[in-house]
């Protein structure tokens, strides 16, 4: 049997991983229009998760001046977004969208990942998804 030697050989090129998370296009347009008339410039829209709400879990969604070092990037429809790190497996394959209804405008999250709900849509209970393939 031959040696292989590791530090020659030729790495086999990754296939793309899917997307954290993706945006509508609505979803989208509200959030270019929103950084639009924002005070500064941003890098993007950063989104993660936290504790609270009688559900659990909320949604958290902000302004990033910069990426974090462990951020996980998602670019869709010309919008850049942050993922935080620790969210990352609890909003795999969640798609983002903003609805307009007769009394309210928001962002929706559609989480496969989320087993439950509280009654005011403010919180959430989300399972961790499986992990992306690398």
């Amino acid at each position: 049997m031959e040696n292989l030697n590791l530090s020659t050989a030729v790495p086999r090129p990754r296939r793309p991983r899917p997307k954290v998370v993706s945006l509508t296009p609505e979803a989208a347009a509200r959030i270019q229009e929103i950084m639009s008339k924002a005070d500064r410039p941003y890098a993007g829209l950063r989104v993660g998760v936290k504790n609270g709400g009688c559900a659990g879990q909320e949604y958290v969604l902000e302004y990033a001046q910069a990426a974090n070092p462990l951020d996980e990037i998602v670019e869709d429809h010309g919008v850049t977004i942050l993922v935080e790190p620790k969210a990352v497996l609890f909003l795999i394959g969640t798609i983002i969208d903003y609805e307009v209804t007769k009394l309210s405008a928001k962002f929706v999250f559609r989480n496969p990942n989320e087993t439950d709900a509280c009654g005011c849509g403010e919180s959430v209970t989300i399972v961790p998804g499986r992990a992306l393939e690398a």
